[in-house]
């Protein structure tokens, strides 16, 4: 099985085995988070351009995620974002009339450089998709420590059921599941299989999480849990949040990418900077009328 197939399509995945040995990047400590943005950036993007066959759907997009910060990425449907997001875990050349140009710096290395593993890229940079999709057949604590055999991560047996602990309980789902992790994952309700899911991506430590329109599937409560959870990350993991919510932009993120596509025109970045300033004072008039619900 492929690191793709589980990205892609989250299929079975194998039993990590017993004697495995700790290789795991220790456990974030916790960054205060800045009042402003002039902090380290984890992730940049520089002039990304990107095709589907001969069609051209993103323009010289380039966007800095300071570490340990929320970002969203708002726009109407279609403008890009989406396409983007997965351009930053090279989830994009799944596709295969997919090409791109630029580059995406993670700690100022490339991670389209050749000489680097994609495996090595999705390690460090996890993905959380719209749709929950947990493994429904296995259970709750190995549907957590599924990607680690996938990505190449082992920990030790003595240390798995930590590890399960500590990422359950950074997903803000431990509470719940606790007396009973030998529970198909399945059996969850969706707003816990969403949780489940950023609890198996942390679970090899990413320094990024990546978030495509995590909520749209879930009722208001579980909606609520779930940026509860995005809140209690911040400051240890960088967020790339992609939503059409601009309540939930707001309440979540601490920068808004504001993304357009018109006339046809390949997708591109309008404006970008701090939430506040982008709901409560855009240079650009489209902006404004954007994230006042004028269209879109």
């Amino acid at each position: 099985m492929t690191v793709d197939s589980f990205v892609a399509v989250a299929p079975e995945a194998p039993a990590l085995p017993d004697d495995a040995t700790q290789l795991l990047p220790p456990v974030p400590t916790g960054v205060p988070t800045p009042t402003g943005l002039g902090t380290r950036v984890a992730l940049d993007a520089r002039s990304i351009s990107a095709w589907f066959g001969t069609h051209k759907v993103l323009e010289r997009v380039s966007l800095a995620m300071p570490a340990g910060h929320v970002t969203a990425l708002i726009g109407p449907s279609g403008c890009g974002k989406s396409t983007f997001l997965r351009i930053l875990n090279r989830m994009h050349e799944l596709v295969p009339s997919a090409s791109l140009a630029g580059e995406v710096l993670l700690d100022g290395q490339d991670i389209y450089d050749p000489a680097r593993r994609v495996t090595d890229a999705r390690r460090s940079i996890g993905m959380v998709f719209q749709k929950p999709n947990p493994f429904p057949a296995m259970s709750i604590q190995d549907n957590v420590t599924a990607g680690l055999a996938l990505t190449g991560v082992r920990v030790s047996a003595a240390d798995r059921a930590a590890l399960v602990e500590e990422s359950l309980t950074r997903a803000g789902l431990w509470s719940e599941v606790k007396d009973r992790l030998r529970s198909p994952g399945g059996g969850l309700s969706g707003g816990q299989q969403q949780r489940l899911c950023i609890a198996r991506s942390l679970a090899v430590r990413p320094q990024v999480l990546l978030m495509d329109e995590p909520c749209s599937a879930l009722d208001p409560t579980s909606t609520r849990r779930v940026e509860e959870t995005i809140g209690a990350l911040r400051g240890e993991v960088t967020i790339v949040i992609v939503t059409h919510n601009m309540q939930q932009a707001a309440r979540v993120s601490d920068q808004c990418a504001f993304f357009l596509a018109e006339q046809g025109t390949p997708g591109g970045i309008v404006e970008h900077g701090p939430t506040a300033q982008m709901f409560g004072s855009p240079a650009d008039p489209r902006t404004e009328d954007y994230v006042n619900g004028r269209f879109g």
